[in-house]
């Protein structure tokens, strides 16, 4: 385990090491100023020395005058290279993170439905959010510092060993038993690090879920129940961070003790030298500053670590999600599925989900213009068949043809720009009604947009609004009733005006009143297009070119209504269940068209 740990760790820094070197000159003169903060600071303990001895002990008055202007002067462009320094590794640290956290947005975007079933919207959110900012936090600040403390240590090392060579050893023998402690913290703190971000990730989830269900919450009085679960994983994250407070509590502590230790034996015999004569006080004080200064980046290497253990723990989750790989891969050659309308042939297409079998041997032709309605108990596997359509989802099995062409022919993005969908929860972002009209079609005209939102019933509704098309829907259309939602994304369809149109249960959670406005306005959506239409209530699809019953993944019935019914088979069940109340009489039965 600890081998794998560390060639993951391995590769991570190399990951991270590729995105540096993009920024390689900034960073070349963020090393620079580093440097001479380095050696301005090594300079300050240097001239303890001439300060003790040229005017204290000597009392030189010429260095008098000049040793506190050349001090004023050190700090004065030391605080300058420390400004240019921290700027710069600050905009090479933020740089990263940007391009970073761009990446792992666009890779998600561009990964399959199956990949969403895995993960919870949460933790992605968590993803991209927390552990990208703990990456930040050890780029930005942890090695800008760990680089800075090194070039300091090197400095100070030198002055050390310059003024007294033999303390010097003595003061540097404390450094291997430091080691220890901080590679065992940092290990730990590696290990908590992971657990803190999985914790934040499921609070994360659990927060999504019950404010987009906050009506359920409600209205089945859960509100107490949820919040005891929130306290239970607010409660987790809280014991996790406090584990990670100790460790970085005791860091501190144990850096304390051995730089005690050192400085007790340095003590000891610098000044046993200097009252036997073998140096001078400014030497000895020169020493001790030296060494003073270099304490504290040496104290900070523990702590230092542990940021960036935390950020490595972070950056293997978020190249996690980045090397997870899409399954719905693009052929090199790919041809462009060209504008035009489009027949869409099922080749005994199976597919399994988990290895569980959803869609046996499949086979079915729509005509160009032709409208072909799915109907079935839930869980039948209709939905799943429309799906594999703009490959959602790749057939296991079999083959769907446009064309003629295989559609993993066709390059992934001219395949769906020839597929509208309306579903049946309407997706509207929280943005004007102009843009979720023109949502598939940025560039779209505002006459094409009017004539978009009139085609699907939607211009009077938009038109009562004090903003008009400027009316902002809220967080998943949440000012708009259902019926105006709908509507809505009938109009972004329409606009797209894509030649293949999938309707899943475009109709199912609508009122009648609403049911009917959306009916007519689908009814000007389907016109010419090849249309599949997954439907509920079978009164709405009575009038199809055809209706193809599918049950436990396999289509079992085909043919037009009436056939359907004549054959009394599965559709006729499905009819008389839903209808059960009308097929009691016979004037009823005459309504259906059972009896003429």
């Amino acid at each position: 385990m600890a081998k794998k740990h560390g060639k993951d760790s391995l590769k991570i820094y190399r990951r991270i090491l590729e995105l540096v070197r993009q920024h390689w000159g900034r960073l070349v003169l963020a090393m620079l100023f580093m440097v001479g903060v380095a050696v301005l600071t090594s300079g300050t303990a240097y001239l303890v020395k001439p300060v003790l001895d040229e005017i204290f002990f000597k009392k030189d008055m010429k260095m008098l005058k000049l040793l506190p202007i050349a001090i004023v002067l050190l700090y004065v462009v030391k605080g300058g290279c420390y400004f240019g320094q921290a700027y710069l590794m600050n905009y090479v640290g933020h740089s990263i993170i940007k391009q970073l956290r761009d990446r792992l947005y666009s890779h998600i975007q561009m990964l399959p439905l199956s990949f969403f079933h895995k993960y919870k919207t949460g933790t992605l959110m968590s993803r991209i959010t927390n552990d990208v900012n703990v990456v930040k936090s050890m780029t930005s600040n942890a090695i800008t510092a760990v680089l800075k403390d090194a070039f300091s240590i090197v400095g100070l090392l030198f002055v050390l060993f310059y003024r007294d060579w033999k303390l010097a050893l003595i003061a540097i023998v404390v450094f291997p038993l430091a080691v220890v402690p901080v590679v065992k913290f940092g290990r730990r703190m590696r290990q908590l690090s992971t657990r803190c971000q999985e914790a934040i990730a499921k609070m994360n989830s659990l927060l999504q879920e019950t404010f987009t269900g906050t009506r359920i919450v409600k209205a089945f009085g859960m509100e107490k129940y949820e919040g005891e679960r929130f306290f239970q994983r607010t409660l987790e994250l809280f014991n996790y961070e406090m584990k990670a407070v100790v460790i970085r509590s005791i860091s501190p502590s144990v850096m304390e003790l051995l730089g005690g230790i050192g400085a007790m034996f340095i003590i000891w015999y610098g000044g046993y030298k200097v009252i036997i004569g073998a140096s001078t006080p400014g030497t000895f004080f020169s020493f001790m500053a030296a060494l003073i200064m270099l304490y504290e980046p040496v104290k900070r290497i523990s702590p230092l670590n542990n940021t960036i253990q935390e950020g490595l723990a972070a950056a293997i989750r978020i190249y996690d999600i980045l090397d997870t790989e899409s399954d719905i891969v693009e052929r090199k050659d790919a041809l462009v599925l060209r504008d035009g309308r489009h027949p869409v042939v099922f080749r005994n297409v199976s597919f399994a989900y988990d290895r569980n079998m959803v869609l046996k041997e499949i086979n079915l032709e729509a005509k160009s213009g032709e409208v072909i309605a799915l109907v079935g108990m839930s869980g039948g596997g209709k939905t799943t068949l429309v799906n594999l359509i703009p490959r959602f989802y790749d057939v296991t099995e079999g083959s769907i043809l446009i064309d003629g062409h295989d559609i993993r022919d066709f390059t992934i993005a001219s395949l769906r720009s020839q597929i509208g969908i309306v579903t049946q929860d309407p997706i509207l972002f929280n943005d004007t009604i102009r843009n979720n009209i023109a949502y598939g079609d940025v560039k779209a005209s505002e006459s094409a947009i009017i004539a978009a939102a009139k085609a699907a019933y939607a211009y009077d509704f938009i038109q009562s609004f004090p903003d008009k098309f400027d009316t902002v829907v809220g967080e998943r259309g949440v000012r708009l009733s259902g019926g105006e939602k709908q509507r809505i994304c009938i109009a972004r369809a329409l606009l797209k005006n894509a030649p293949i149109l999938i309707l899943d249960e475009a109709t199912s959670s609508l009122d009648t009143e609403s049911e009917l406005a959306v009916q007519q306005a689908l009814d000007n959506l389907m016109k010419g297009r090849t249309t599949f239409v997954i439907a509920h209530r079978l009164s709405t699809i009575r009038h199809a070119d055809r209706i193809v019953v599918i049950a436990n993944g396999r289509i079992v019935e085909e043919g037009k209504h009436e056939q359907l019914l004549a054959l009394d088979g599965e559709y006729r069940k499905l009819y008389e269940l839903q209808f059960k109340d009308e097929y009691a009489t016979e004037e009823g039965q005459r309504k259906l068209g059972i009896l003429k």
